[in-house]
């Protein structure tokens, strides 16, 4: 992944295997600069790298992602918005399912899976 700088948290709301980040996407983030000169546009792979960190901090992932799917990119996202950032684990399938929304309109969501860990497994 990209190792990007991580937006501006608001809060965070954690219920049982789902997370919600309320997010700042602040204007002077280093990613809208040409992304498009005619208007700014928070990329699609920011906004993976994003997920794929905080999902692999709150849930114990190494961010080495097997495979994405499902990704899908709705809307725009501009700077200077406020959005929410959901992540819900699915432990027994090493999965993420990720969505950025602010109430009804959804901006980005898909699934990153890992390669589960493997007790016994050296290579």
């Amino acid at each position: 992944m990209i190792k990007s700088v991580l937006p501006q948290i608001i809060s965070a709301h954690q219920q049982e295997d789902t997370i919600t980040w309320h997010i700042f996407v602040d204007a002077s983030l280093d990613f809208f600069k040409g992304h498009f000169p005619e208007q700014a546009v928070l990329p699609g792979v920011t906004q993976l790298d994003w997920a794929v960190q905080l999902g692999c901090k709150a849930f114990g992932y190494d961010p080495k992602v097997a495979s994405l799917e499902v990704l899908k990119f709705q809307q725009l996202l501009l700077p200077n918005s406020q959005v929410e950032l959901t992540i819900n684990h699915n432990k027994d399938k090493a999965r993420l399912t990720f969505q950025y929304a602010n109430g009804d309109k959804r901006y980005a969501s898909g699934r990153i899976m890992f390669t589960p860990n493997v007790s016994g497994n050296n290579s």
